[in-house]
């Protein structure tokens, strides 16, 4: 924050002013926050995070952050000498994996997040999908890209099968920030490790959002010489999907922005966690910090 020293005063007059519509508009709204990557592992970037989450709730915006936890999970099976298996983007997830998934995104990860936003001077509480029924799941089937009638097995990854938002909703309307760990439970209360883009996708759908806000390791999404991609329609993400500019660990998270985008989120952001404050400046500036993608 530092640098804000040598801004004169008219300028910061100038910069909230500008904020104003915006804080008008998104007034009582709800955001979706993914939140993953650099912003989540660098202690400048977690604090930029927490402070930007409790301003938007501060200014009567609700958001509602889902995290990821690849990294910590990834520690954590090193440490019990487990290598980490992917196929299409998804983690196979055994029974001994799942353990440590759990652990890690509903005990460290989670309350990590939580104690910064309360820091912060916010009110967060942690939750599971098991917390008040939130994410009902079933075991993922997933085809084979190239084969559809081929499906991999993948472990205890889960399919979305419901997501009840009222633990949510009951949170909100009292001044809490919601934090969820994206982990869902079976018919047998079995639990599932869900991919966090697809969890923050349909909790947005579900919830009537209006806006989805991923945050990456990248700029947006890069068209194949490598320029951003600032505004997209889901016909122009069908075109990138087919011709293999998008690929990898963005298939997942696209696939989650394009479903919400088309059923009712206003707009989907993909932005760059690793820009200072990317949160603020993506819902209360005109400067557009990543790739927006429009529902048609």
């Amino acid at each position: 924050m530092d640098n804000l020293a040598s801004i004169p005063p008219r300028d910061k007059a100038e910069i909230l002013a500008q904020a104003l519509p915006y804080i008008r508009r998104f007034h009582g709204k709800t955001m979706v926050i993914k939140y993953g990557g650099n912003a989540m592992t660098d202690p400048a970037l977690q604090a930029d995070f927490a402070e930007d989450v409790v301003l938007l709730k501060l200014v009567g915006i609700n958001p509602v952050v889902v995290h990821g936890g690849g990294p910590q999970i990834e520690t954590a099976l090193k440490r019990l000498g487990k290598k980490g298996e992917f196929i299409q983007g998804m983690r196979v997830t055994d029974h001994e994996t799942m353990e440590v998934v759990e652990w890690v995104l509903a005990g460290e990860v989670q309350q990590d997040i939580v104690g910064l936003i309360n820091q912060a001077g916010g009110k967060a509480v942690g939750l599971t999908g098991r917390d008040g029924g939130l994410i009902r799941a079933k075991k993922l089937r997933m085809p084979d890209r190239d084969d559809p009638n081929t499906f991999h097995d993948v472990g205890q990854v889960g399919d979305i099968v419901q997501i009840d938002p009222s633990v949510v909703k009951a949170l909100q309307d009292d001044q809490f920030i919601p934090v969820i760990s994206p982990l869902g439970f079976g018919e047998e209360n079995e639990s599932y490790n869900i991919n966090a883009d697809v969890v923050a996708g349909k909790l947005a759908t579900v919830l009537q959002a209006e806006k989805l806000l991923l945050l990456t390791n990248t700029p947006g999404v890069l068209d194949k010489g490598g320029t951003l991609l600032t505004d997209l329609s889901a016909r122009e993400i069908d075109e990138l999907f087919a011709d293999g500019t998008i690929s990898g660990g963005m298939l997942p998270k696209i696939e989650g922005a394009l479903d919400a985008a088309r059923s009712g989120v206003n707009s989907v952001h993909i932005i760059d966690g690793r820009v200072p404050h990317a949160l603020l400046l993506e819902i209360l500036t005109d400067q557009a910090f990543g790739t927006m993608i429009r529902s048609h």
